[in-house]
């Protein structure tokens, strides 16, 4: 079940707020519980169980960790224990075909494959596990005792799919006691029906764009190559963002504050603060429990190499289990170091615009790698982009004629500019005006969603196979 459907906006969503509402608050996280297992179950029924068998053995080795408070040998051994069930799930389920693969090509070797199907979110909710358990067995989080609380925290179904991702330390105080006002439901409700807009309205149109260029192979000009590159990188813009603006307005509905996972990346001045700005609770995670552990900037120049080329290797192949996502860990490493050694001393001293054009280029370069699964297809894409069959084509100036409006949008809709000029239209209005404009524009864009949501074929959600 995906937050942009019929099904979940017209049926799910409704009957589970008024059902939260009804319960007692001692029962709510428990109903929470039942119901984020149907929405994942949706789905994929059978991968319900491996969620539960995540969240007990998370449960019991956090448990055993407290009981062995101060016996440090013995608590070290079962994080271990821990994180290697939850890495070993996620490696059984995610990777074993993609490794028997590349045995049999290179070895010439012909074991089967396992066609093993890979659990929605997986990554998600094995990282969230993780972080509770290292946070556990570091002392900066109180062991959760609760049963029914800790697997609502891993369930929670608005953040289960596509995250963010919410480590323990970010809701546990809110596990156990919470509150929902008046603008905390409307705030909510405001902000899903933003991320709902992005995604039907933007994400889906662009997509669409995409899939027709790249269906042509690297058999395109220079202009088109571009266009459907750019296309591209507004797509996985909109479409995560706008799920991360509908899970955290779900949140809100249900009393949760998560964290944000977006800060306008494409108004990055390089590549350092690109990923400071796009998915920032993944990048945060990868910087607590692996970055800093492994000795972070305090160690030196050839020791952060190594540091930065673990975590991005990892950091690709977390999205997923193909050449393409290794190539697009391995080129932000590389990137990354050189900003790291003289470039970004270099780019401060040039006009923001130049930076800015810097590292939207980079970025437009990085999601054609991320989202080309065929590497044969890759690079004759690449070279296209880059004039190797011309500059435009018969068609193209047409092509983009038709597309330049919904481009331009896009252009505004990635930056702060909407934003600010809301708050500055509003600025001056009483707060009973400036809801009201709000609630209007919001009830607009709803129905202007479900209107192309119910006649449109296309909605596929990217992340949701991560």
């Amino acid at each position: 079940m995906v937050f942009s459907s019929t099904i979940f906006l017209c049926v799910y969503l409704p009957l589970v707020l008024l059902g939260y509402y009804i319960c007692p608050k001692k029962g709510r996280n428990l109903f929470l519980l039942i119901v984020s297992l149907v929405f994942y179950a949706w789905g994929e029924p059978k991968y319900v169980f491996l969620m539960i068998f995540s969240i007990l053995v998370n449960y019991i080795f956090g448990r055993l960790m407290d009981k062995n408070r101060g016996r440090q040998k013995r608590m070290k051994l079962l994080l271990v224990l821990s994180v290697v069930i939850d890495l070993g799930l996620l490696s059984v389920f995610k990777y074993t075909d993609f490794i028997i693969t590349n045995v049999n090509a290179i070895f010439g070797s012909s074991f089967d494959l396992l066609n093993i199907a890979l659990p929605i979110g997986i990554s998600f909710y094995t990282f969230q596990a993780m972080s509770y358990t290292i946070d556990v067995y570091r002392n900066d989080v109180r062991v959760q005792k609760n049963l029914i609380d800790f697997g609502m925290y891993i369930t929670m179904f608005p953040q289960l799919i596509a995250g963010p991702i919410v480590r323990y330390a970010d809701v546990q105080d809110q596990l156990a006691d919470r509150s929902v006002t008046t603008a905390d439901f409307s705030e909510g409700v405001m902000r899903f029906v933003v991320g709902l807009g992005k995604k039907v309205l933007l994400a889906n149109q662009m997509g669409a764009v995409w899939s027709e260029i790249y269906a042509l192979g690297g058999d395109v000009s220079a202009l088109m190559a571009w266009t459907g590159a750019i296309a591209y990188t507004f797509q996985i813009y909109f479409d995560f963002s706008g799920y991360s603006d509908m899970a955290i307005g779900l949140g809100r509905m249900f009393g949760f504050k998560f964290p944000e996972n977006f800060r306008y990346p494409y108004q990055s001045v390089s590549i350092t603060d690109f990923w400071r700005r796009w998915h920032i609770t993944l990048s945060t995670w990868f910087k607590e429990y692996l970055y800093i552990p492994l000795g972070g900037n305090r160690c030196g120049l050839a020791r952060q190499a190594l540091n930065l080329l673990i975590v991005w290797s990892l950091t690709g192949f977390w999205h997923g289990a193909g050449w393409n996502f290794v190539m697009w860990g391995l080129y932000y490493f590389v990137i990354l170091f050189i900003e790291k050694l003289f470039l970004l001393k270099a780019l401060d001293k040039l006009p923001k615009l130049f930076r800015h054009v810097y590292a939207l280029l980079l970025i437009v370069i990085g999601w054609v790698i991320f989202a080309s699964d065929d590497v044969s297809v890759l690079l004759p894409y690449l070279g296209s982009m880059f004039g190797a069959n011309g500059a435009v084509g018969g068609m193209d100036v047409y092509t983009l004629f038709t597309k330049a409006a919904l481009l331009i949008i896009c252009c505004v809709a990635s930056t702060e500019l909407p934003k600010r000029l809301f708050l500055s239209a509003t600025g001056a209005m009483n707060e009973k005006a400036a809801f009201t404009i709000k609630s209007v524009m919001t009830i607009a864009l709803l129905a202007l969603s479900m209107i192309l949501l119910i006649g449109d074929s296309y909605n596929p959600f990217l992340y949701f196979r991560f």
